[in-house]
């Protein structure tokens, strides 16, 4: 049965008036449908609603994409796990399913640069948002630039703060550039924050033994591994770069490189002692 004009307008005034702009434009094409007999009143009204949602739901994917400084999105489907076969692919899809974040563990993402790591990283970030969780993307130089600025200017705490809000936090980047004096300081207070309240994401080029060396402080370092293995999950990717994948012939042998490789300690249970901030002050 064909609508009555005065209806139909009325229905498209409704959705104007509900910012529906979605179900507007395939308004003409259900109503179509449904004349043909091709669906039901109920499926028409289910497309209609269908439509709007997916619209809405691109939006708030794009927006908190963009407030998690996730600028470039990544996805598993695009990741080449047959080029790293080191990689348990059914493991990595468990952690798609983002229980880690619920359980307020750590992701590290351990290997050479161009392996895949940051891929990884921002791709199970993606699926947090796309599962509504809340996400912040930074590399660490980025991270403890901002902590520095804000201790100097006097709103550290207030930094801090901000940064624990996100469900998931994603620090890229540990490693391959030096931590500025103090930094290693100012990241620990930022993980001490997040222990067991918030998930985090970490990829490093470097074995968790040589983090002494990459904060310039081994109390220091000893301190984030402290509160960042208690409840970890870590893994390992041994394979070569994908980027330089056809340029290989052209790279210095790296048979004989030292391998990223640190023991996992034991899993303990309880809180760790608390490591007072003046004491990692004192040290670095």
């Amino acid at each position: 049965m064909t609508a009555a004009p005065a209806t139909l307008d009325r229905i498209r005034h409704h959705l104007v008036g509900l910012r529906m702009p979605r179900a507007l434009e395939v308004l003409e094409h259900l109503l179509r449908q449904l004349e043909r007999g091709e669906i039901s009143a109920l499926e028409a009204i289910d497309g209609l609603l269908d439509a709007e949602l997916s619209l809405r739901e691109g939006r708030r994917v794009k927006a908190a994409l963009k407030m998690g400084r996730l600028l470039t999105v990544k996805t598993l489907a695009g990741f080449d796990f047959a080029f790293q076969p080191s990689l348990d692919r059914n493991r990595i899809l468990t952690l798609a399913g983002l229980d880690f974040i619920s359980r307020h563990e750590v992701v590290h993402f351990l290997g050479q640069p161009g392996c895949g790591k940051t891929h990884l990283a921002i791709a199970l970030a993606v699926e947090a948002v796309q599962a509504g969780r809340s996400v912040y993307f930074t590399t660490l130089a980025e991270l403890v630039g901002s902590l520095a600025k804000a201790e100097r200017e006097g709103t550290l705490r207030e930094r801090i703060r901000f940064l624990c809000r996100p469900q998931l936090l994603v620090v890229d980047e540990i490693g391959y550039l030096p931590v500025v004096a103090g930094g290693g300081n100012l990241f620990f207070q930022l993980v001490n924050a997040r222990y067991e309240r918030g998930a985090m994401i970490l990829t490093s080029n470097r074995g968790f033994a040589e983090w002494g060396e990459v904060f310039g402080d081994t109390v220091v370092a000893t301190a984030l591994l402290d509160r960042l293995l208690h409840h970890a999950i870590v893994v390992r990717i041994e394979g070569a770069s994908y980027r330089l994948r056809r340029h290989a012939d052209l790279l210095p042998d790296t048979s004989s490189a030292r391998p990223i490789a640190s023991p996992e300690p034991p899993r303990r249970r309880g809180r760790p002692p608390k490591l007072r901030t003046a004491d990692l002050s004192a040290a670095t």
